[in-house]
């Protein structure tokens, strides 16, 4: 009977690690970046924003190229100075065609006309600060998804560590299920044998529910930790879950680090762009009150059949204009523009000067995370000689069950506490990293 119960448990067992090699797929950290790089959401719209705003400054390639139009039109006509004019442009004008008769009342007039246009801008100059504020808008963006794909390094690492940090909590809790299962075992021996009472046996298999509950829920965390991951890297786990590869250490790694904030981070040369791009847009509201110089031609063929050509001509030319009063609407724009390009200055200070404070900020938290580990690690390490001086006196008869318990919950506690404290230790280190890059 006893090799039939080996034999189903052993199935039992087998079935269960195919099951779960089934449903985890193991991923390293180093997969991740690549796999951000490639999958992202985030990052796919912020390249779509950065080629909307690169395609507008190729749009500003107008200012320097021709526009080049080429039509076709066909007309039938009784207009008396459409038909005259149509007869000039074919060349067939005679001398009948100036009978008073004719010309106050003409026969119907066909015109078939082919006309190339060219207009090429020679001197734009509120046109050549829009195509620089383009470009610096242009290249504002650009730096954004660069730091936009930092930031997002940065959270897939959170991640990672998340997921490392709720499989460590499940390691924990197993071993936890697993102590306070063999002093329920104890307590039930010592129970039948009369040395303990029915309350002390009942606490014991409280604290056995307590322990499978919270195990529920690390596990639980797994799952929740392991979607946030494959969100992150656009990817359908299928009820799936990933495993990393590595294990959340349980000491820190305490090195220098630089602690300055710089006008080289991404962020900050992003807002500096884009204060640039509002300047220079000012000074293209300045510009717009100067005239314009463009040139403009020409080419035309005419014929009263379709597609001929028996007569052509051609018209070059320069217009200067200038707007001399537009009803305000040029000094509105002006007004305007210089408002936003103040704004984006202040703005650009703001951003800086909020910046610094989380900089500061985090400066403070890793040296307080520091402080967390170090007293974190001793807790835990005196919490685990205290469970097992009880646990010894208990074995002996000389420790109340409740007191057992209170030090079993103390040092699970204390373990899970030193863990979420390395955690947040090598998050804000790795965020202060990110702060000054």
């Amino acid at each position: 009977m006893k090799k039939i119960k080996y034999i189903i448990f052993t199935g039992t067992l087998f079935m269960s690690v195919v099951g779960y090699s089934q449903d985890t797929l193991i991923i390293a950290k180093s997969d991740l970046i690549q796999k951000l790089a490639d999958q992202n959401l985030q990052l796919k719209i912020a390249d779509k924003t950065y080629r909307s705003a690169k395609a507008d400054y190729h749009q500003s390639n107008a200012l320097f190229l021709p526009n080049i139009n080429v039509s076709y039109t066909g007309i039938s006509t009784t207009n008396p100075l459409m038909a005259f004019g149509s007869k000039l442009n074919q060349e067939v004008l005679t001398a009948s065609d100036f009978n008073p008769a004719l010309l106050n009342d003409p026969v119907k007039t066909q015109n078939f006309a082919t006309k190339f246009e060219i207009q090429q801008p020679l001197l734009n100059m509120d046109g050549l600060f829009e195509r620089k504020a383009a470009k610096s808008k242009m290249e504002a963006f650009q730096l954004q998804n660069q730091r936009t794909k930092e930031y997002l390094e940065l959270e897939v690492s959170k991640a990672y560590m998340q997921l490392q940090l709720a499989y460590r909590a499940v390691k924990v809790l197993e071993k936890a299920a697993a102590t306070s299962t063999s002093n329920l075992k104890l307590v039930e021996n010592y129970f039948k044998q009369g040395l303990l009472q029915k309350t002390d046996l009942l606490n014991v298999q409280v604290r056995v529910n307590e322990i499978s509950n919270q195990l529920h829920y690390a596990k639980s965390n797994v799952e929740n930790a392991s979607d946030y991951l494959a969100f992150l890297l656009n990817e359908d786990l299928k009820g799936k879950i990933y495993k990393p590869t590595e294990q959340l250490e349980n000491a820190i790694s305490v090195e220098a680090l630089n602690t300055s904030l710089s006008d080289n981070r991404k962020d900050i040369q992003a807002m500096t762009k884009s204060a640039e791009a509002y300047v220079t847009l000012f000074q293209s509201s300045k510009m717009a009150f100067l005239p314009r110089l463009n040139a403009f031609g020409s080419y035309e063929l005419f014929d009263r059949n379709f597609i001929g050509t028996s007569a052509k001509g051609y018209t070059v030319g320069a217009q200067l204009s200038w707007t001399v009063f537009d009803g305000y609407k040029s000094i509105g724009k002006f007004e305007k523009a210089k408002a936003e390009s103040q704004k984006a200055t202040t703005e650009k200070e703001q951003y800086k000067a909020q910046s610094q404070l989380e900089l500061n900020k985090t400066n403070r938290q890793l040296k307080d995370a520091e402080n967390k580990v170090n007293l974190s690690q001793l807790a835990f390490e005196q919490s685990q000689e205290g469970y097992r001086i009880r646990q010894n006196r208990f074995t002996q008869g000389l420790e109340k069950t409740t007191d057992l318990l209170q030090s079993e919950t103390q040092m699970i506690q204390k373990e899970l506490e030193h863990l979420q404290s390395v955690f947040e230790y090598n998050f804000t280190k790795q965020y202060l990293q990110f702060l000054t890059k």
